[in-house]
């Protein structure tokens, strides 16, 4: 299947337009039936039907539409053309995958706001390193109105989500597939630190103790010129590195340590960031590192604040501004010396919490919507906040205890089961496609 710029998903062929409804195929067969004189020439003028997909139907007005738009992309991009055949065979069938997507986002009512397309629009072309416009522009050449390219956006939009639902809800991760990944080749390169090195490379011009010597000579005297004074590698590197990389200043750039030589891995492991190395020799010759960056590897320290919440929510009887009131009033309380837990047991309307005294737990930054993220930034131990509203309610919030805690175990664990989910939801996804497609009505019209 040719995939397309036009596509706000990855993963997604080009956006196909899906105005034909069924409908458009009754007034068709209505049409003809009316007129069962009329001359061939106009009979084929009508438009027909090439597929019925359970309920709804693909014209073939829509398909001759798709398929000139992927000649046209194919033939800009300068790909070989296959036989029409084959490319009316694939877009069909991505028509009636589409169909059967989009009914399914329907049931489960998926909604794609305007605001939503608009960025998925503007995102597409920035990706691209175009302006809307000139997006826009080159859709118009594929015979794609704004209008037909919003509505593109918003099916394959839908479509996105519903593979991310019904696929997503299908894969399962073990702890033992984890492990098994991390103890891979694979899972210990995903393991190692990134790192940005520069490199001088001296070479020594023969085998003879004389020449190694001179050659490590000149190293310390590099070595001692970029530690004790203010010259810079990159510019030491560009003058009198042999290296390959010597017209880049030395750089090699970011590398996973796994790629590195395991002489530079155990002499960059000794170095902190801003730090040259001392010369050290391989069979290539005498070698200085500078490390500029790492990141990665380690430990990963996360700050954690413990927080504690009571919930009031607006309802029917108790109107914005009268539950404002009472959270104002549960705040004076705790302040007067009444037990925070307590009020929160008894008043608290986070059924979740409320139990525990309001307690929610160890959090990192990130974890909670933007306005109670706001009040807990702004908060030090110990101090109540003033109400707080956000789409839940109204809060009282107090932040009881504030760590550093090491998550790298977590943070490693973790990219490796995104890295396990992604090849199976791939698989997953095939898999379920020809599920939903045997499950439904379709049948192609000659």
């Amino acid at each position: 299947m040719v995939m397309s710029p036009w596509s706000p998903e990855v993963k997604q062929p080009y956006p196909l337009l899906k105005t034909a409804v069924a409908s458009m195929a009754a007034l068709s067969i209505t049409m003809l039936s009316f007129y069962p004189s009329a001359p061939r020439a106009e009979l084929e003028a009508l438009d027909r039907i090439v597929a019925i997909v359970n309920e709804d139907v693909v014209m073939a007005s829509e398909l001759n539409e798709q398929v000139e738009m992927m000649v046209k992309q194919m033939l800009r991009s300068q790909q070989q053309l296959p036989p029409r055949e084959v490319i009316e065979s694939q877009v069909l069938e991505k028509l009636i995958q589409d169909r059967l997507q989009i009914e399914i986002g329907k049931r489960a009512g998926v909604q794609i706001s305007d605001d939503e397309i608009n960025r998925a629009l503007e995102d597409t072309a920035r990706n691209q390193g175009l302006t809307l416009e000139e997006f826009v522009s080159y859709a118009h050449q594929d015979g794609l109105t704004l209008s037909k390219l919003r509505q593109n956006f918003k099916n394959d939009m839908v479509v996105a989500r519903v593979q991310q639902a019904m696929v997503s809800r299908r894969i399962e991760i073990t702890d033992q597939e984890i492990d098994n990944f991390l103890n891979s080749e694979e899972g210990k390169f995903l393991a190692s630190p990134d790192v940005n090195v520069g490199h001088i490379l001296i070479r020594v011009p023969d085998s003879s103790t004389d020449a190694f010597n001179q050659a490590m000579a000149d190293a310390e005297v590099l070595h001692n010129r970029l530690t004790t004074g203010s010259e810079d590698f990159r510019q030491v590197a560009l003058t009198h590195s042999a290296g390959p990389n010597a017209l880049q200043g030395g750089d090699l750039g970011w590398r996973k340590t796994a790629q590195l030589p395991a002489l530079f891995t155990q002499t960059l492991d000794a170095l902190e960031p801003g730090q040259v190395s001392e010369p050290f020799r391989s069979d290539a010759g005498i070698h200085l590192l500078k490390l500029y960056e790492r990141r990665g590897g380690g430990e990963q320290l996360i700050e954690q604040k413990q927080i504690r919440h009571i919930l009031l929510k607006p309802n029917e009887i108790r109107n914005d501004e009268a539950t404002r009131a009472q959270i104002a009033a549960l705040r004076e309380q705790i302040l007067e010396n009444e037990n925070f837990g307590e009020l929160a047991r008894q008043y608290s309307e986070d059924t979740g919490s409320a139990l525990k005294g309001g307690d929610l737990g160890w959090s990192t930054k990130g974890q909670f919507v933007p306005g109670f993220e706001n009040a807990i930034d702004q908060l030090e131990i110990g101090v109540l906040s003033e109400p707080v509203l956000t789409q839940y309610g109204w809060h009282l919030i107090e932040v009881t205890d504030q760590r550093k805690q090491d998550f790298s175990t977590e943070i490693l664990r973790n990219q490796a089961s995104n890295q396990l989910r992604q090849r199976k939801y791939a698989e997953e996804l095939q898999v379920w496609l020809e599920e939903i497609r045997n499950e439904a009505f379709i049948e192609i019209k000659s």
